[in-house]
């Protein structure tokens, strides 16, 4: 197991921070476009917030860094959550998130790398995203480039057959700067992941396909903040790792956690009242 990275107090706020700053605009963006990913954007909050003001290495403004690390958002329909983080890093103007999936608007329900600066993989067909991602880390390998790439993925996408292929891939090639995220948040579209086709065991899997296996609560900020910091920083590890976050969908809005239409919906305006209360409370 990697050590856990150094966490302080200044740390877990800021992610803390971010994380609100992600649902309250996932909100926001979705009340724009009448229709939304709500549930599936909530439970990656924390996840998307430490790696963004925790792990990865970035620069504000420039979106195109060479040397930047990479972020592949395989659930790309979650992809609400994470536009605002973007234009906070200073990628692109805060007034293209107003016009969110209107005509002409480069912000779509998924994320466009043509049209997004800050996206480095176009996403929403589930399954293809650790492949890319693979190519990436083995093309930085190929350049002389240090930089990792993070792979966030869905639990229901692990019924794709191509995850597994580029599991099997990554292994083999020892592509040791590629770092798997799964959302475990235990529900997809179709219900609840294990009913439609089971998946377990996660972790034996990515072992057996020769991965350095972590689990962690994905909403614990110091807990998780601490192991993706450690995972990437290892400079021993010669494989790749995968971190098995355990996260709730809808997390931080209670009608949302207990009830599963909410993987797609739209908040009447009373109902928007009561999540952002629910959020900021919980923050």
């Amino acid at each position: 197991m990697t050590a856990a990275g150094a966490v302080t107090a200044a740390d877990v706020e800021l992610v803390t921070e971010k994380a609100l700053l992600s649902r309250e605009e996932t909100i926001r963006l979705i009340q724009i476009a009448k229709v939304g990913h709500f549930a599936s954007a909530f439970s990656c909050a924390e996840i998307l917030a430490a790696l963004y003001y925790g792990v990865m290495r970035l620069r504000r403004g420039e979106p195109d860094w060479p040397d930047r690390d990479r972020f592949l958002f395989g659930k790309g329909h979650a992809a609400a959550a994470l536009y605002p983080l973007l234009v906070d890093w200073g990628f692109f103007d805060p007034a293209i998130l107003d016009e969110y999936t209107r005509v002409g608007n480069p912000l779509g329900d998924h994320p466009d790398m043509s049209r997004v600066p800050g996206i480095d993989f176009s996403s929403g067909s589930l399954g293809h995203a650790l492949s890319a991602g693979l190519g990436m880390a083995l093309g930085g390998k190929i350049g002389g480039r240090d930089f990792r790439v993070f792979v966030l993925l869905g639990d229901g996408e692990l019924n794709e057959g191509l995850v597994w292929e580029a599991a099997m891939g990554a292994a083999h090639h020892g592509a040791r700067n590629l770092i798997a995220i799964v959302d475990r948040n235990e529900y997809s579209l179709d219900g609840k992941v294990d009913d439609v086709l089971g998946i377990e065991p996660v972790a034996d899997k990515f072992a057996a396909f020769g991965w350095e296996v972590h689990d962690v609560d994905g909403h614990d900020v110091p807990a998780l903040l601490g192991l993706l910091r450690g995972v990437a920083d290892d400079a021993a590890r010669a494989r790749p790792a995968v971190v098995i976050a355990r996260t709730v969908k809808g997390k931080g809005v209670s009608f949302m956690e207990s009830e599963l239409g909410w993987h797609l919906g739209y908040l009447a305006p009373e109902d928007e009242a009561v999540a952002l209360a629910e959020i900021r409370g919980a923050a």
